[in-house]
């Protein structure tokens, strides 16, 4: 079964996440999906089997630039998570048709989404789901 998550649902989103983003804890976590559960221009979705949650998919408008892109608002994967033993069986594409069907109910005419260089794990998805890559960047930062 899949949900759009609510406010009470972010701490198990959470417990889900910092498994991807592993740089973050999860308070840091639970905090950040509150203040996303808020938002009308976002939403996350709540994959559960047999009242257990295995997996969500984060997804937001976006009204800046987004590569590869020419419309805007634009509809932007943020994160998708399917706990391990529940892979391989169709769940993450579900729950990527849910953000998608949420984005052009908001308007949206495109859909976008990106991963890190070296994530071939997420690469092969997106491209799986239909995804073009549109880009391949290095961003670079200094302290001043």
């Amino acid at each position: 079964m899949i949900e759009k998550a609510e406010f009470k649902h972010a701490s198990v989103i959470a417990q889900m996440a910092v498994k991807m983003w592993k740089s973050h804890t999860v308070d840091e976590l639970v905090k950040d999906f509150e203040d996303t559960l808020a938002r009308e221009e976002s939403a996350i979705f709540l994959l559960s089997i047999d009242n257990q949650a295995v997996g969500f998919a984060q997804c937001q408008l976006r009204h800046d630039y987004v590569e590869g892109t020419d419309s805007s608002p634009v509809g932007y994967l943020e994160g998708i998570f399917v706990e391990q033993e529940f892979r391989h069986k169709g769940y993450a594409k579900d729950l990527l048709a849910k953000c998608e069907e949420w984005a052009k109910e908001k308007g949206c005419v495109e859909f976008a989404s990106d991963c890190e260089l070296d994530n071939d794990v997420s690469l092969a998805f997106h491209l799986k789901m239909g995804f073009s890559e549109a880009n391949r960047i290095i961003c670079f930062t200094k302290r001043l």
